[in-house]
């Protein structure tokens, strides 16, 4: 019996099965992988919602404000971009905390990002403190992955060109 990967390692798998297979989802032609962005982006509404929500409760202390454009085109592709601005960071004059879903011109398929995400702080005391860390380490290391997979190629990953993704 085979376990199933967890789901941010499923993820990576469908993200390179697509690079080897030409594809995103089912999509071959640029126009249903753009239609697949456009429904995705209804799904990710209120996950990222809920993110941007849990930094204001908790941070802001409620004084935040979560603001979302929807589906957009851009002159390099289309976007959905989900913002949470606050009276301090715009006094500031910095940009507010991003959620960024984007399908480029010239991708083969959609990305997300943040506005700033680069270093991540590291203050682990406890077990527990190091426990909650895990999502973070595992998004690290997925978006470390997914880079490395553009300085070359997906060749780089076994279970792609083994088969044992499908």
């Amino acid at each position: 019996m085979t376990t199933p990967a967890p789901a941010h390692i499923a993820a990576l798998l469908r993200h390179f099965t697509d690079l080897r297979d030409g594809t995103h989802g089912d999509a071959v032609t640029r126009r249903d992988k753009e239609g697949l962005f456009a429904a995705a982006i209804p799904l990710l509404d209120p996950y990222a919602r809920q993110a941007l929500d849990e930094f204001n409760t908790s941070l802001l202390l409620g004084q935040g404000e979560v603001v979302a454009t929807g589906l957009r085109a851009t002159t390099s592709g289309s976007e959905a971009i989900w913002a949470l601005t606050w009276s301090e960071q715009r006094a500031a004059g910095i940009a507010p905390i991003v959620l960024h879903a984007y399908y480029g011109a010239g991708f083969h398929h959609p990305h997300l990002r943040g506005g700033t995400v680069g270093d991540w702080p590291l203050n682990v005391f406890t077990d527990d403190q190091a426990a909650a860390e895990l999502p973070t380490l595992r998004a690290i290391a997925s978006a470390d992955l997914h880079n490395l997979v553009y300085q070359r190629d997906y060749r780089i990953i076994p279970a792609i060109t083994k088969g044992a993704a499908s």
